[in-house]
């Protein structure tokens, strides 16, 4: 038997339960995996909240470490004893040991422990489609990023530096701006006493930004979209603050020919080889010290509730763990 954090129903933090779980013994195309470390992810608060919707009950937990112990039939990726990581579904991370679609595993470049791959493969991996695909940043190029001192936010930061952009981030407080200028955020906004449209207005005479990466959703979106300059793109990839209400496509032409986007890392890494590409850059960019992956918080498994409530009281910066 192994222990695991999985939900009979959804809600709140405390409906996350630490039980027993029959694991098995991996089928065909399957690895069995020991978890070193788990990563923390807000998709994670979105399945156990009901957000996205599962079949209950289920465990929960998209990213996580560790090495190999068997493999199942047909087995090419990897092999016994490779330390690996992985983001990807079905959720069900939070677990001592689990089984896992082979071809969506990583093996781990020396240079990379797994408390660093648990807390970067999701986050650093979004960065990566965000910033090199979704809307490819140029040098010279001024960009808003919100939440820039959370995990995803810090990772950008430093990407976006390293490919010469200027960046502009939106935060909470002033400790937060701290944070994201020391990775590479050139302009923080402290949103609770700053008028982000009129910052990102000030600070690029009046121009407006060719792209904002937004995660927080309901709060911010209007915004957003004021921060853009004519055929800009809006990218939409998280909802923190809840989910945009439907709106008038017609604004999209009155604000300037907009674009806008709603990507996911599932289906700019669906395929094997993209997957593996997204990852191989990713480890490019931390192997060089390019981006430096920063755990501010560790807890347990156990205490998982503790960390979904942390996280969704944004009390969390930079990247979280949890140890089985």
């Amino acid at each position: 038997m192994s222990k695991a954090i999985r939900i009979h129903e959804t809600g709140g933090p405390e409906k996350m339960v630490w039980e027993d779980v029959e694991v098995g013994q991996p089928g065909p195309g399957q690895a069995l995996l020991s978890h070193s470390a788990v990563g923390l992810n807000y998709i994670d608060c979105y399945h156990r909240a009901g957000l996205y919707p599962l079949e209950l009950p289920h465990g929960i937990g998209m990213e996580a470490a560790g090495v190999i112990e068997a493999i199942g039939e047909g087995v090419s990726e990897v092999a016994v004893g490779d330390r690996v990581a992985y983001a990807a579904p079905p959720p069900g991370s939070y677990a001592e040991s689990r089984l896992v679609a082979a071809d969506r595993l990583l093996r781990l470049p020396d240079g990379i422990d797994e408390r660093t791959a648990a807390a970067m493969m999701l986050q650093g991996m979004t960065t990566e489609y965000l910033l090199r695909r979704t809307f490819r940043v140029q040098s010279g190029q001024t960009i808003l990023f919100h939440a820039a001192a959370g995990g995803v936010g810090l990772i950008a930061c430093q990407w976006a530096k390293h490919l010469g952009a200027t960046v502009i981030g939106t935060v909470g407080n002033e400790e937060k701006a701290e944070l994201a200028r020391a990775h590479g955020c050139d302009h923080p906004i402290i949103y609770s006493s700053e008028n982000i449209v009129d910052r990102v207005k000030e600070i690029t005479d009046g121009a407006g930004v060719p792209v904002v990466y937004d995660s927080v959703g309901a709060d911010t979106f209007e915004a957003s979209l004021d921060c853009l300059q004519p055929l800009g793109t809006m990218v939409l990839f998280g909802a923190a603050s809840g989910p945009v209400p439907p709106f008038e496509l017609g604004t999209l032409a009155a604000k300037g020919s907009l674009f806008i986007t709603r990507p996911t890392l599932m289906t700019y890494t669906a395929k094997r080889q993209d997957l593996v590409a997204s990852a191989e850059a990713l480890f490019e960019v931390v192997e060089s010290g390019a981006v430096k992956i920063e755990i501010h918080q560790t807890y347990p498994l156990a205490e998982a509730p503790q960390a979904h409530r942390d996280l969704e009281g944004r009390k969390t910066t930079g990247s979280t763990i949890m140890l089985p």
